[in-house]
């Protein structure tokens, strides 16, 4: 089961649009509530699949997967049990199923920092690591509009904190894989081999093709967020806005962005705090932060 996690605004859509095109594959819109859901079924006793799918039904996500909270619960009062992963299991199948897919997966870029709770849960999952050039990520995630406004310097902490998590986490993972943005967006292929292998599904062709589709299935999540569970209100268009780059080809335009885009006072002071895991990652620093000028394709 491949699970795709990463910093937000690592591409990780762009990563399901292109598995979701697989003819046996079918990735959700965001979950979110494997944390909460494995946390309420531990205080039930026992849990029932009443209690577990309406409290499944209450979080802010449910609209966006067009699951029915009836065909839900009687899948779940033939399983095994009301465990996490039978309740997972099925409520994947089921979205599976509505897509005329045999195989499902995950995208939930923010499991990255759970990915051992998810695996307790679903062994199958097989976490799928998606990187960016942390300064990419800072400036994609200043054209969102966001609840917060972070400083440069916070940004960069969150970007090399939650790849330092996740590559701590490896040590106690059955499976795991990392995949570079970069490397996904200018050979796309091979990259989707690697990440086929790994997830034990044959490649096919129509994952280049993934564009065709994308504003179709983006239709799932054209609808408002609440705000509810503390999350932060989302226009519809707003959410549609955000991942409207799926719709297009792969654009190379859109690595080392910050060579272009980047202010030279925040690019030193991204490379200050995070330089050392742009290097170990393969991307070159500009020099900034020791009063160099940036080069037009490398580093100074």
């Amino acid at each position: 089961m491949p699970y795709v996690v990463g910093v937000n605004r690592s591409g990780t859509t762009l990563l399901r649009m292109m598995l979701d095109s697989h003819p046996e594959l079918a990735i959700p819109p965001e979950t979110h509530f494997i944390p909460a859901l494995y946390k309420h079924i531990k205080t039930l006793d026992p849990p029932t699949p009443d209690s577990v799918v309406d409290f499944l039904a209450a979080h802010r996500r449910w609209g966006d997967f067009g699951i029915s909270e009836k065909d839900l619960k009687k899948r779940l009062k033939k399983a095994p049990s009301v465990r996490p992963k039978f309740v997972l299991r099925e409520f994947y199948g089921l979205y599976a199923e509505a897509q005329g897919k045999e195989r499902y997966g995950d995208k939930t870029p923010g499991y990255v920092k759970q990915m051992g709770m998810v695996q307790r849960c679903l062994p199958e999952a097989r976490f799928v690591h998606l990187i960016r050039d942390g300064r990419d990520v800072a400036l994609s995630r200043d054209e969102r509009v966001q609840a917060e406004e972070l400083s440069i310097e916070r940004l960069a902490k969150i970007w090399k904190r939650r790849i330092g998590r996740a590559r701590r986490q490896t040590e106690r993972l059955e499976h795991y894989m990392e995949v570079r943005y970069e490397d996904l967006v200018t050979d796309p292929e091979t990259q989707l081999r690697r990440v086929c292998d790994f997830a034990e599904i044959e490649f096919d062709p129509a994952m280049l093709r993934y564009h065709e589709r994308s504003g179709e299935r983006l239709q799932e999540i054209a609808r408002d967020l609440p705000s509810e569970e503390g999350g932060t209100f989302r226009p519809a268009g707003e959410r549609l806005g955000a991942h409207s780059l799926v719709t297009e080809a792969p654009r190379t335009d859109r690595i080392e962005v910050w060579r272009r885009e980047m202010e030279p006072a925040d690019l030193a002071d991204f490379e200050r705090i995070a330089g050392d895991l742009l290097e170990d990652l393969g991307y070159p620093l500009s020099g900034a932060s020791s009063g160099a000028s940036p080069g037009p394709g490398g580093s100074s």
